[in-house]
């Protein structure tokens, strides 16, 4: 997409204050989209902001807990009365709370569920009908290749994943019509702050899954959320896209 076409365009990103949303972010940010920088935090989303404005490009940062749904509703109406119509959302805001089913509290489940999956339902809902109408619009759920495959320790997470990916289907169908794309992406095991943090023995065993015998960059997902989000994949809706050094064929 050249920068003509997108200069007017207006691109939200969840949990952009750090990691893959911020790598996401910036590469949209450098595609000429103007970037609404979504976090829990305001220093982090505030962050991610900054440094887009100080590379050249055009962001916002509008801190946002993802778990509460009046929250997300109250920023949509803000949003919508500032610019009309968003024409990209990036599902990105997540959260782990590993722990084996039996020892698994409700209230971990509930806030994996909520920040992961729900989130995606107030967002679409509220952001998706002005991009029917517009009949451009593009929407990218951040999954993971444990939704895909499970992952002991990780029922809330791998749930939450797997129905971002259902959700992801269907609603690329209900959107089709009205040239509203709707794919997902699935990282495996990606260079983040939240992988540093993995014991060396499941770093270690996580490498030996992988054919490709690395871990992910940021970039990787970053790339492909921006083609993604491009004219060049406007026949392209439904999928899941896993990038994951090939664990999951």
């Amino acid at each position: 997409m050249n920068e003509e076409t997108v200069k007017s365009k207006i691109a939200v990103v969840t949990g952009a204050g750090r990691g893959i949303g911020r790598g996401i972010a910036e590469a949209l940010a450098r595609d000429g989209f103007h970037v609404i920088c979504v976090s829990k935090s305001e220093s982090s989303c505030g962050a991610a902001a900054d440094a887009i404005r100080q590379a050249g490009g055009q962001a916002d940062a509008l801190p946002v807990d993802v778990s509460a749904g009046d929250q997300i509703r109250n920023a949509c109406e803000q949003l919508l009365e500032k610019h009309e119509c968003i024409d990209v959302l990036v599902n990105n805001a997540g959260i782990t709370r590993d722990n084996l089913l039996f020892r698994m509290g409700e209230d971990d489940w509930d806030s994996v569920i909520n920040t992961n999956l729900t989130s995606c339902f107030h967002w679409i809902k509220a952001l998706g009908r002005p991009m029917t109408r517009k009949r451009w619009g593009r929407i990218v759920n951040i999954a993971s290749v444990v939704g895909i495959s499970g992952n002991a320790g990780q029922a809330n997470y791998s749930a939450a994943k797997a129905g971002m990916i259902g959700l992801t289907k269907s609603l690329a169908r209900e959107f089709a019509a009205r040239s509203v794309t709707v794919n997902a992406i699935a990282p495996g095991f990606i260079d983040t702050d939240m992988t540093s943090e993995l014991d060396e023995r499941v770093k270690e065993g996580a490498l030996g899954a992988i054919p490709l015998k690395r871990f992910g960059q940021v970039s990787d997902i970053a790339e492909m959320a921006s083609f993604l989000c491009s004219d060049k994949a406007s026949y392209i809706t439904g999928q899941v896209f896993t990038v994951d050094g090939g664990m999951v064929m």
